[in-house]
């Protein structure tokens, strides 16, 4: 018999409204499964904390509302009312949120409950969830892999039933990469569709939340929930609510999809490209018509990605100095006391990232790498415009490989970014985008269709991935 951890929101839902369960059984069942995973020799370590007592004074009956009382992960890069928020980072261990984002209040509002903290790449820099103060998470298909970041813990939880579902973010790839690599669905909305009030900032144009969770159904009513214009939020859209979940059972019967030859070129690995491959034909003999394209400006995606995203981090992590927050290091002198907090306080990963993004800023190197990589993300953006006009979705590879061991890459940070090669320009274009799982390498590891659409059309998304998610 299955516990209520192991359900989808779709099938818990049902239960809560009828009043045959209530939200703390299914919090109890997680908080069991998340005990029996610390005992174990390779613990997951999905979870920077859990606090049962805690998350049981937060729920409140919830007759009525969407999500009837479902508890939710969260990224812990997401505020929380009186919950530690660490973005993975020991500059931030002791922080306590004294709000709640906007998606926070507005999961809360429709039934939602935030349950736990989830574990994650230092301040959502990193491709593998090893550059968490907290110690790596591992992958649940295969405990000796990395399980993708920097949403990692998000993805972990998921999967391996630690969690119902997951609010996570995104930044160039950190919720679709870890949901390939997991098996789960995960979907990174349009920039502005979600609020980013209250989410803790890496690169503040590229970041965005969004759902990672079992099925593309319990996505799209987890997305639905959080969405909404904020006026908190100078770039929160004006859109209309959308219910995602109308969209789940359509067909693709002249659905055009574009398949962009830069995506399927070197570095993608053959079994990758297999199943990729195989999902689009699914779409295929549902109906949707392949369309070839070409994204010509791909190539610069991850050269530009890294000057605008690392120039941005180094602007929002100025405030991180152990004086208005974080850990703080006694010293008498001003000077050594930014010293020790930030060497203390930082990561190698951030560090490096810092000191990538304030050179690219300085005096003689702006107009040769930011403003020349805001050029391009332009490019990029009018890349996908013109593809836009001729088909519905893009279809491609996530990632250019399946989970890899950990420790692997964490030494060869150029290796690590070319993991994005796939996800970057999506966020560099604001464009709506999701993994849905399409299959297993020969080794048993997960692999992920990503579906890309134009700004604001997530339901296109959702018709896509539950087609291939029905299929497989």
């Amino acid at each position: 018999m299955s516990t209520l951890n192991q359900k989808t929101m779709r099938e818990l839902i049902p239960l809560l409204e009828s009043g045959e369960i209530a939200p703390i059984d299914i919090v109890r069942d997680i908080s069991a499964a998340v005990d029996e995973d610390r005992t174990d020799p390779m613990p997951l370590n999905a979870y920077v904390s859990f606090d049962l007592e805690d998350i049981e004074k937060s729920i409140s009956e919830n007759p009525g509302k969407p999500l009837g009382g479902v508890p939710i992960g969260v990224k812990d890069l997401i505020n929380v009312l009186g919950t530690v928020t660490s973005c993975g980072s020991k500059i931030l261990r002791d922080y306590i949120s004294p709000y709640d984002a906007t998606a926070i209040e507005f999961l809360r509002k429709n039934g939602g409950v935030p349950a736990g903290k989830l574990n994650m790449d230092e301040f959502a820099m990193g491709s593998s969830n090893e550059s968490s103060a907290f110690g790596p998470v591992r992958n649940p298909v295969d405990r000796s892999k990395i399980p993708g970041g920097s949403s990692g813990g998000a993805a972990c939880a998921v999967k391996a039933d630690l969690a119902v579902a997951a609010l996570a973010s995104d930044t160039g790839g950190s919720i679709r990469q870890p949901a390939s690599m997991c098996g789960v669905f995960g979907i990174k909305p349009t920039y502005g569709r979600v609020s980013r009030y209250g989410l803790v900032a890496y690169a503040s144009s590229l970041d965005q939340i969004g759902p990672i969770t079992k099925t593309v159904y319990d996505g799209a009513l987890l997305l639905q929930a959080v969405s909404g214009f904020d006026p908190k939020d100078s770039t929160s859209a004006g859109e209309k609510p959308v219910r995602y979940t109308d969209f789940t059972g359509k067909t693709a019967e002249k659905m055009r999809i574009g398949i962009p030859d830069e995506y399927f070129g070197e570095g993608l690995n053959n079994d990758v490209r297999d199943r990729v491959e195989a999902g689009i034909d699914i779409l295929k003999d549902a109906g949707a018509r392949i369309k070839k394209i070409s994204l010509e400006y791909t190539k610069y995606a991850i050269a530009a990605y890294y000057i605008i995203a690392t120039a941005e981090a180094s602007s929002n992590l100025a405030r991180f100095d152990g004086i208005r927050y974080g850990t703080r290091i006694p010293s008498a002198d001003l000077h050594e006391l930014y010293l020790e907090d930030r060497s203390f306080g930082f990561g190698q990963e951030v560090k490096r990232r810092i000191l990538l993004g304030t050179f690219a800023l300085s005096s003689g190197y702006y107009d040769a790498y930011y403003l020349k990589a805001q050029k391009v993300r332009t490019l990029i953006r009018e890349d996908f415009e013109r593809a836009f006009e001729e088909v519905d979705l893009i279809a491609t590879p996530v990632s250019p490989t399946a989970a890899w061991d950990l420790g692997t890459l964490i030494n060869d940070p150029l290796q690590m970014y070319l993991s994005d090669v796939y996800t970057v320009p999506v966020n560099l274009a604001g464009l709506p985008a999701a993994s849905v799982p399409c299959g297993t390498t020969p080794e048993g590891l997960p692999v992920g269709l990503q579906l890309i659409a134009p700004h604001f059309k997530e339901g296109d998304i959702f018709t896509g991935a539950s087609i291939v998610e029905q299929v497989l």
